[in-house]
C-alpha cells in the first residue's frame, strides 16, 4: 500500500546522499584516516569499519541475483529513489548494501541514494525499529517522493528474531559468539533470504 512521507525526506537531501560507489570510497577513504562516519571514533567501530571493506568486496563477489528477481527489478516501469539509511561501521549493511546496489544496478529507473543514519535523526525516527535506529534501512519512494513504495532492513527476518531471542535471554552464548554465528549465516545465505524479502516487497509495488 502507498503513503504518504512527512516532509522531512527532501529533494535537497538527496543532492548530498551518496551512490554506492560513492559510499564503498568514502569507506575507503575513512580507513586510511583512521577514521569512519558518525560520532562514535572508537577503536572497535575503527575495526567495524575496516572489516566492513572486507565484507562488502567479498559479498559483492558471492552475491548472486535470481532470475525471478532480475525480471522483477527489470519490469519496474515507474523512476524509483531507494533511500538507504546506514553508516560505514554497520556490519549487517556490509552484508547487504552490495546486494541492493545490484537490484539498483540492473533497472536505470532506480536511483539508489545512501545517507548516513546520525546526519539524519529526524529521518532516522520514522523508520524505527522496535523504537530503536537500526540500520541499515532501506525505503522505496516514487521519483517525486510523495510516495513511500516500500520498506525493508535492518536485517532479514530471521536475523532479527534471532537477535530478540538474544537481547530476552542469551543461553550462556557471548555477544561475541554470537555476532560470530550471525555473520556465519550470512556467508551460508549469500542474500537469498534478503532477495525473496524485498521480492515480495517490490511484487507488491509491481500489482498496485
Amino acid at each position: 500500500m502507498l503513503t504518504s512521507i512527512t516532509p522531512s525526506i527532501t529533494k535537497e537531501i538527496l543532492t548530498t546522499a551518496l551512490s554506492y560507489p560513492e559510499f564503498k570510497q568514502l569507506t575507503f577513504d575513512l580507513v586510511a584516516q583512521g577514521k569512519t562516519t558518525g560520532p562514535n571514533q572508537s577503536e572497535s567501530y575503527l575495526n567495524y569499519t575496516r572489516l566492513n571493506l572486507v565484507r562488502m568486496n567479498r559479498v559483492e563477489k558471492t552475491s548472486k541475483v535470481s532470475e525471478a528477481m532480475v525480471d522483477l527489478i527489470q519490469k519496474i516501469d515507474q523512476p524509483q529513489v531507494w533511500l538507504l539509511l546506514t553508516e560505514a561501521w554497520c556490519g549487517d549493511g556490509s552484508q547487504t548494501i552490495p546486494y541492493i546496489a545490484k537490484l539498483a544496478d540492473l533497472n536505470p529507473l532506480i536511483s539508489l541514494k545512501i545517507i548516513f543514519r546520525d546526519e539524519h535523526p529526524a529521518i532516522m525516527d520514522q523508520y524505527l525499529t522496535e523504537g530503536a535506529r537500526s540500520i541499515p534501512k532501506l525505503i522505496g519512494f516514487s521519483a517525486d517522493l510523495e510516495e513511500e513504495l516500500f520498506t525493508w532492513g535492518p536485517r532479514p527476518k530471521y536475523l532479527q528474531d534471532r537477535l530478540k531471542a538474544f537481547k530476552l535471554d542469551p543461553q550462556g552464548v557471548s555477544s561475541k559468539e554470537f555476532s560470530e554465528g550471525t555473520y556465519l549465516w550470512y556467508a551460508r545465505d549469500r542474500n537469498k533470504a534478503t532477495e525473496q524479502e524485498l521480492y515480495e516487497a517490490i511484487s507488491k509495488i509491481n500489482e498496485s
